[in-house]
């Protein structure tokens, strides 16, 4: 007879509570609550785009191969056919070697190091042209042309192993080729001709080709398995000018328009080799997005045209599946209250709350991943200041009303030391400890910046917008992310800008999605942390990621607040404090990945 240990490999465990040692699956029985338990990981439902850098050369009908994290953009339009080349490596793209032959609505196989680049158009006198150009990962090479001249002709497979197919001459034609790294064989044509398709495949054997105009636009959906083309299942929006990634039995179709003048389009669909399903769109509707690189889990889209203008930009696709983090409570504060301050620096397992606006307390307590103890407090109560550093060596500065203040923090006790230069609240900390820190932002003062050497403050370049805000980081790596824009004059309003330090200025770089004040904050540097709940209002319990690029929305606070501190990484922090309809005390501690745990019932 089978026995759970037979089949899972280990035993039932007996645990008083919830289990901390269980993987994904495992049963446990919980002897406190007398429950049989189990618990999961929690994963997405369903893929999703997120913003990544900009192409430095905007444009449209550009090439892609390679990967969400090594790809490679070839030629495109802008207004003319551009010979440009950008390679991307999962964060940004950098200019490389230029392709012999500018050109547009062009083929392309291969990777970010082994590519071919073929066919296309190249403005008079070449018009539509066979030039069939190979890269090595640091130049172009002229090789064997194609047998037939065209335009918006799509491809599939390596540098060696290729498939050209479809397209326009004087007509919509299915001509299809297959390259086997020397020269183009004609070979058995796609049943629909098209042009402004798009394709997925790895080799010359096996490729897909969707969408396109026949004319009018097109689902149609077809598969090559080395000989011949077999129509399948269409997809759900007929389109043309969009883009595609994958393999013959898992790709992605994106972007797109209807022939005529209609809108841009955001239409994302997923093939699971049999048919297509509609999913998350593109942040940003664009046609003429014939870029597209990666797999259906990990894909990346990049140029295009959107609302009539050229754009430069790029998407990262992940599929559905992946990790996700989750909030769950944490042990309560003795003391509730809202604007109070945070070593900014410190850890899920080891993080100082101090000082509060409401009720204005100078109360300190330290939290050990648990429970929150009462320790010394600031010499001067205050709230609505900024914190820098960790558990053992913090800093608090600022503060209502207006004071210039900073105390440094020992891990036993406070110091009164060298004030701000100038007096404010309503500001952002970073820091890493008590003797590097930041400052910026603030009431009536709201883009003043300075930095502390553990001896006095330094003012430096200012924010680019004025307000109170909010942010992490270290004094040469750090965010200052949305807030309550007040300047004298004009009318007060909340703001979504995010700005990012590099040790000398500010850069602002992609907004929040959701504008809001008064949010908690955590974080390590410039490149990753989390912006948490806030006020419009009303109070809100959205958490959104931020990757160095852009903000994405992830999973909620159980409990909407604002007003509240945080501490730790996007991967493991907190959040507590704040004003949830009234001061509180509450804590939730962040975890990604993260764990739904289940009672079996009868």
């Amino acid at each position: 007879m089978s026995t759970y240990k037979k089949e899972v490999g280990t035993a039932v465990q007996n645990f008083a509570g919830n289990y901390p040692g269980a993987v994904d699956g495992q049963l446990w029985y919980d002897s406190t609550n007398k429950d049989f338990k189990y618990q999961y990981l929690n994963v997405t439902s369903a893929g999703s785009w997120r913003t990544g850098n900009s192409l430095n050369t905007a444009r449209r009908s550009n090439e892609g191969v390679g990967s969400q994290t090594a790809a490679l953009s070839i030629g495109g339009a802008n207004p003319g056919a551009t010979s440009a080349v950008e390679s991307y490596d999962g964060t940004s793209w950098t200019t490389t070697t230029p392709v012999n032959t500018a050109r547009y609505i062009a083929g392309s196989s291969g990777n970010q190091t082994a590519a071919l680049f073929f066919g296309g158009y190249a403005g008079s006198p070449l018009a539509n042209t066979a030039v069939n150009e190979s890269w090595n990962g640091s130049a172009w090479t002229e090789v064997n042309d194609l047998n037939t001249a065209r335009r918006t002709v799509r491809g599939a497979g390596t540098q060696t192993l290729a498939l050209a197919f479809g397209g326009y001459t004087t007509t919509y034609v299915g001509n299809t080729e297959s390259w086997n790294g020397t020269s183009w064989t004609e070979v058995n044509d796609l049943n629909t001709g098209r042009s402004d398709a798009a394709a997925a495949g790895v080799d010359n054997t096996s490729a897909l080709a969707f969408g396109g105009e026949t004319p009018p636009a097109t689902g149609a959906t077809e598969s090559w398995n080395g000989t011949s083309w077999t129509e399948l299942n269409d997809l759900n929006t007929a389109r043309i000018r969009l883009g595609g990634t994958g393999t013959q039995t898992a790709a992605l179709a994106f972007a797109g328009q209807l022939p005529g003048a209609s809108p841009d389009l955001a239409i994302t669909e997923i093939w699971n080799g049999t048919s297509w399903s509609e999913t998350t769109d593109l942040n940003t509707a664009r046609t003429h997005s014939t870029f597209g690189a990666g797999t259906n889990t990990a894909g990346l889209a990049a140029g295009g045209e959107s609302s009539g203008t050229v754009t430069a930009a790029t998407e990262e696709w992940t599929g559905a599946g992946v990790p996700v983090g989750a909030w769950s409570t944490g042990g309560t504060m003795n003391t509730a209250r809202n604007n109070l301050q945070s070593a900014q620096y410190g850890t899920q397992t080891a993080a100082l709350a101090f000082g509060a606006g409401n009720p204005v307390t100078g109360a300190t307590e330290s939290y050990d991943g648990t429970s929150w103890t009462e320790v010394n407090d600031l010499n001067t109560a205050r709230g609505v200041g900024a914190g820098a550093g960790t558990q053992s060596s913090a800093l608090m500065f600022g503060g209502d009303p207006n004071v210039a203040l900073t105390e440094t923090w020992n891990g036993t006790s406070w110091t009164e030391v060298s004030d701000l230069n100038q007096g404010r609240n309503g500001i952002g900390g970073a820091g890493i400890d008590n003797t590097s820190a930041l400052c910026f932002g603030g009431q009536d003062f709201g883009t003043n910046t300075e930095t502390w050497n553990g001896t006095s403050w330094t003012e430096v370049n200012n924010l680019n917008t004025f307000r109170r805000t909010q942010g992490w980081g270290t004094q040469t790596s750090a965010i200052a992310a949305g807030g309550f824009s007040d300047p004298i004059g004009s009318p007060p309003k909340n703001v979504a800008v995010t700005e990012s330090w590099n040790g000398t200025s500010w850069t602002e770089v992609n907004d929040l999605n959701t504008t809001r004040n008064s949010m908690g904050t955590l974080g390590t540097d410039n490149t990753s942390g989390l912006a948490i709940g806030g006020n419009i209002p009303p109070v809100q319990a959205v958490t959104e990621d931020w990757n160095g690029v852009s903000w994405v929305e992830v999973n909620d606070l159980n409990t909407a607040r604002t007003l509240s501190r945080g501490a730790g990484t996007s991967s493991s922090g907190l959040a507590f404090g704040g004003d949830i309809g009234g001061v509180s005390g509450a804590t939730e501690e962040w975890n990604k990945p993260s764990n739904t745990v289940k009672t079996l019932t009868d």
